[in-house]
This record gives C-alpha cells, structure tokens and sequence, in this order.
C-alpha cells in the first residue's frame, strides 16, 4: 500500500514537552524522531480532542499522542481509518462517565440544598477528563470569539523558547500530557486558564513583564489553577445549574449552552483561597525549576497600582494584593532573587513572540468579574 508522510510533534503523556517527528502512513503509522518510535496498528487509532487544522491522535493504552497539521495527511488518513472518530469508551471509561453523571445529578440536590460554591467544589474533581476536554475546546473558542477573534502570536524563536520554559515549569508536576499555552495579541495584561488544562496568555501581560522570571512566575501561577482544576470549578459555579444540567443530559458543547459557558469564562473569578494557593504553587515550581519564586510579587504589585490609577473599583481587592505579595516573599526566601530562569537573549526572543502592537481595543476585565493573575 502506499505510504503518505507528515511532520508532527510528539507528546510522551509526562511533560508537556514536544518533539519533532514524522509520521508514515502505510499498512500501519510509524511515528520516528529523535527518541520516539512506535507502529500503531490503523485499527487502534483514535482522534483525540483538537480544533481543526490541528489532529491529535493516539491510541488506547499509550499516553503518549502525536499531532500534526496537514489537511492531505489528514484526509487519507481519515479514508484508511474508517473508525478514526469513534469514540474509544472502554468499560473503565463508561464507568467514569456513569459516576460523572451521578455526581452531577447529587450535585444539582446539593446546589439546591447548600448551594454552588458546595456544588462546585464537589463535581470538579469528577469531570471526566474526556468531558473536560471538549469542554475546555468549545469554551476556548468561545472565549475568543467574545475577546475579537486576537490573532495568534508565533514566532517561530519566541515560540520555542516558551515551549522550553513551559517544559521546565511542568516537569515532574504531574500535569495533564495535553497541557497547551499559547500567546494572543490583546491589549490587558492577563492570562486565562480554562478547563482541559488550556491557558491563553495575553501579549500585554509579556509586555509589562520586566524579567523573564517575573513572566514565569505568572505562567506558573496559572498552571497552578490547572493543577487544582480551579477553571472548572469555577465555571461551574458562575454559570450555575445549566453546565449541572447539561452534563446531565451529555450536551456541553451544544451551541446555547456554550455561548453561556463562554461568557462565565470571561466573569468567573476565583476565591482567595484558590488564588494563595495558586500563588503557593507558582513559589514551589519556580524553586524547582531554579528561578526566581519571589518575582511574581513584584508582578502582581506592578499590575495592581496600573490597574488602581485607571480603574478605582480595583482599589477595593488592593489590599488582598499587597498580602498575596508579601506571602510570596515569605514563602520564597531571601536567596529567590539571585536565580534567573532564562538567559537574556532568551528572553529577548520570547518577548518578540508577539512582534507589534495589540490591534484590537481589549474589553475591560474588572476584578471580580474577569480572571485576573
């Protein structure tokens, strides 16, 4: 038979680190590149979760997953794999989306009965990860759809420095193999964490960074919410009994309940507990990944006093600031401030990810009722 290739990136399913592979597609998918190898039988293979262009494939058993962008590619490999797009549900699975189910059911009664907070906090944990990544795909690209459509920031130097440094931020975390960060061109200087492990971060916020550890700092906080599933938790509760409900009925990525679910992305924030602990995280994993923990204080201090001279509603949640900053400074120790987690060119290029100015006027995201950091 013959065989079609593609290149592709590789991800082992332990850290969110790619690797450059090709892809040959003939009586199996061979999968090579520096330290990858593996022959998946065409009857085992499965599309993951992923927006168009992008296909994300794997198969069951193997964490790892392979993605590639190549419409040809794609197509042929779509006729040879009749089954491609059916979906994978082993009894392990079933069984989680049966107790998925159950716990959304218990949770609308304790909505009722104690309320969402409650509710939330309960069902989070009990996503199916399967769910929360379809979640987490339609919600992003309703999220930005409400943000202007910002266009993508991807230059190719820029891009490969962040992915270096998201490697080293994760490694040995036990975060999700399908993480994903990416950089948008806005004009706020945030960064959105939504469920499926996806943060967007926006190109304001590496603007307003004065060192790379102070950027680092931010990313880590962010994949910290990642870690406690802070996202979906709080999704659940600002969008209330309609996620409960459409979970129920298998329908979160219906068009209506989406429109909804993407709105509260955008106003859901989290609690001060959520956010110390948050902060607690991005401290452990910027020490371990020899940076400098204390650099997100001076972050958030720069970002509150800019945000305190243009909008005095924030001067309300100013205090929580300061108290976060001076936890951080705490738990980060006195020796935090020698480290540098990248070098000055490195730097340099990642800040030239997204080259020129924002191009679209930013909807204003007040504390409270937009995520901030």
């Amino acid at each position: 038979m013959p065989s079609s290739t593609a290149s592709g990136r590789w991800f082992d399913g332990r850290s969110a680190a790619p690797h450059d592979v090709t892809l040959r597609l003939g009586d199996r998918l061979e999968i090579t590149g520096p330290g990858v190898h593996r022959d998946w039988n065409l009857d085992d293979l499965r599309a993951r979760e992923a927006q168009a262009p992008l296909l994300r494939l794997g198969i069951a058993g193997d964490p790892g997953q392979v993605e590639v962008v190549d419409a040809t590619f794609a197509a042929i490999l779509a006729i040879r794999c009749p089954d491609l797009r059916k979906r994978a549900d082993t009894a392990g699975g079933t069984w989680r989306l049966v107790v998925g189910s159950l716990a959304a059911g218990v949770a609308i009664l304790l909505a009722v009965a104690l309320g969402l907070p409650v509710a939330a906090g309960l069902l989070a944990p009990l996503v199916p990860d399967g769910v929360e990544a379809r979640l987490g795909a339609a919600v992003e690209g309703q999220v930005l759809d409400l943000m202007g459509d910002p266009p993508a920031c991807a230059d190719p130097a820029g891009r490969a420095v962040l992915d270096r440094l998201v490697a080293r931020l994760v490694s040995g975390r036990g975060l999700p193999s399908d993480l994903a960060v990416t950089v948008r061109r806005h004009n706020t200087a945030n960064a959105l964490t939504l469920p499926g492990a996806r943060v967007v971060v926006l190109s304001e916020l590496i603007a307003k960074a004065r060192s790379a550890d102070e950027f680092a700092g931010v990313l880590a906080h962010e994949l910290g919410h990642v870690a406690l599933r802070d996202p979906t938790r709080a999704l659940i509760q600002a969008s209330g009994t309609s996620f409960l409900l459409s979970l129920v009925l298998g329908d979160l990525t219906g068009s209506t309940v989406i429109v909804a679910l993407g709105q509260a992305a955008l106003s859901a924030g989290y609690s001060r507990d959520a956010e110390r602990a948050a902060d607690a995280y991005s401290v452990a994993t910027m020490q371990a990944a020899g940076g400098d923990a204390a650099a997100l204080a001076t972050m958030l201090e720069r970002i509150a006093k800019d945000d305190a001279e243009t909008d005095p509603d924030f001067l309300r949640t100013h205090p929580f600031t300061r108290e976060r900053a001076a936890t951080i400074r705490a738990q980060a120790g006195a020796a935090a401030s020698g480290r540098r987690i990248l070098s000055e060119a490195e730097w340099a290029q990642l800040r030239r990810i997204c080259p020129g100015a924002p191009d679209k006027p930013a909807p204003k995201l007040r504390p409270g009722r937009g995520r901030r950091v």
